[in-house]
C-alpha cells in the first residue's frame, strides 16, 4: 500500500540508510525502535519487511503529521510517540531488537528558517527542537558572560568563546538579541578572519547554544543507557552522529563497556565485575558515508556509524559514563 510523501519527508534524508538496513537485519522481524524519528526514512525502509514491528520517537510536532501517515497505512506495525528518547523506558519495558538514533539536526529543522536553526535565517533566534523550556533566545539574553562563554567553548568547541561571549553582553546591554542575523554579525566580528576555514564563521555557536538548548549531550547519555537496558541479548544499537563530543561518548560506551573493555581512565578504578559488560567484542569500527551519498547529501559527510551487540549479562549502570563526562552535563544543567 503506498502514501502520499510529504514535502518534509522529502526534504530529510536518512544518513546511510542501506548501511543501518544491513546491520539491523529486519528480514528477520522483530521489534525496532527508531529513537529521531524525522522524516521516517529508517522506519519506513525497516516496515518493508512484512515481520517487523516500528516504535518511532521523536521530540519535534513537526514531524506528527508524517507520523500520523505511518499509522493509517501500517496500522498494528507501526507506533509514534512525540517525547524525547530518554524517556524510551516509558513506552517500552524490554526485548528490543534494534534501537536507532540520528543524532544532531535533522534538514527538517534546518530548512525551516522560523525555528532560527541556521544561521542563514532573518527570523526570531529559537533553537528549540522540542519539549525544551527556553530558546536560544532566552539563553542569549538572560545568561551570564561566563556562562555564555562556558557554553560556547565546551559545548561548540569554540576557540574564540571568550570575545564571543563578552560582545553579546555587550550589544544586549543596549538591545535585546532577537534576530539570527543580529547574533551572526556580532560573531563575525568578534572573530579573527580564517581564510582557509570551510566552515561559517557561526557555526560552532549556533551548534553550542541548540546542544544548550535541547540539553543534548544529556537526552544522548540517558537514551543510549535506557536503551541499551531494554535491549535483548544479541539486540543491536546503532548511533549515527555528527559531532565529536557525541562520537566521544559512544565511543566510550562501546570501548570501555564491551567483553573487550580497556580501564577507562587512569582516575577510576579497576572494576573486572561481569555486570559491566552489556555488549558483546566491540571492533570498534566507524562506518562513514559513501562518495555517492556525499555528493546527494553533503551534510552526511561528517557522519559516523557505530553500532554494539548487546550481552547475555544483566543490565547494569554504566557510571563511569556519566563520571566521564559531567562536565558536560553540568554546562547543561545551567539554569536560564
Amino acid at each position: 500500500m503506498k502514501t502520499q510523501i510529504s514535502s518534509l519527508e522529502y526534504s530529510h534524508f536518512p544518513v546511510m540508510l542501506s548501511e543501518v538496513v544491513q546491520i539491523s537485519s529486519p528480514e528477520n522481524g522483530g521489534i525496532f525502535v527508531d529513537c529521531t524519528f524525522g522524516g521516517g526514512g529508517y522506519s519506513k525502509a525497516l516496515l518493508k519487511f512484512p515481520k517487523t514491528k516500528v516504535i518511532a520517537i521523536d521530540r519535534d510536532p513537526a514531524v506528527v503529521a508524517i507520523s500520523k501517515k505511518f499509522e493509517k497505512v501500517y496500522k498494528d506495525r507501526f507506533q509514534f510517540y512525540q517525547s524525547k528518547f530518554s524517556q524510551i523506558d516509558k513506552f517500552l519495558k524490554k526485548d528490543i531488537d534494534v534501537a536507532i538514533f540520528d543524532l544532531g539536526l535533522s534538514s527538517i529543522q534546518l530548512n525551516n528558517f522560523k525555528r532560527g536553526f541556521s544561521f542563514k535565517s532573518k527570523g526570531e533566534i529559537d533553537m528549540n527542537m522540542g519539549l525544551s523550556n527556553f530558546s536560544a533566545q532566552d539563553a542569549v539574553n538572560n545568561l551570564s558572560e561566563n556562562q555564555l562563554k562556558l557554553i560556547i567553548k565546551i559545548l561548540g568547541e569554540e576557540k574564540e568563546a571568550y570575545s564571543i561571549a563578552k560582545n553579546i553582553v555587550r550589544a544586549r546591554s543596549k538591545k535585546k538579541i532577537t534576530r539570527v542575523d543580529e547574533l551572526v554579525k556580532i560573531i563575525e566580528k568578534s572573530k579573527r578572519k580564517n581564510f582557509y576555514s570551510k566552515i561559517h564563521p557561526s557555526t560552532k555557536t549556533f551548534q553550542a547554544l541548540r546542544i544548550y538548548v535541547n540539553k543534548e549531550i544529556t537526552e544522548l547519555i540517558n537514551g543510549i543507557v535506557k536503551a541499551t537496558k531494554l535491549l535483548k541479548p544479541g539486540g543491536k544499537l546503532l548511533i549515527v552522529s555528527f559531532h565529536s563530543i557525541e562520537d566521544k561518548i559512544i565511543k566510550f560506551l562501546f570501548s570501555n563497556f564491551s567483553q573487550n573493555k580497556s580501564k577507562p581512565s587512569r582516575y577510576f578504578p579497576e572494576d573486572n565485575s561481569e555486570n559491566l559488560i552489556l555488549f558483546e567484542k566491540y571492533t570498534n569500527k566507524v562506518i562513514r558515508p559513501s562518495k555517492k551519498e556525499i555528493k546527494k547529501n553533503n551534510p552526511s559527510r561528517s557522519a559516523k556509524l557505530r553500532y554494539a551487540i548487546r550481552s547475555k549479562n544483566e543490565f547494569n549502570f554504566p557510571n563511569n559514563l556519566i563520571k566521564k563526562f559531567s562536565r558536560y552535563l553540568d554546562i547543561e544543567a545551567i539554569y536560564v
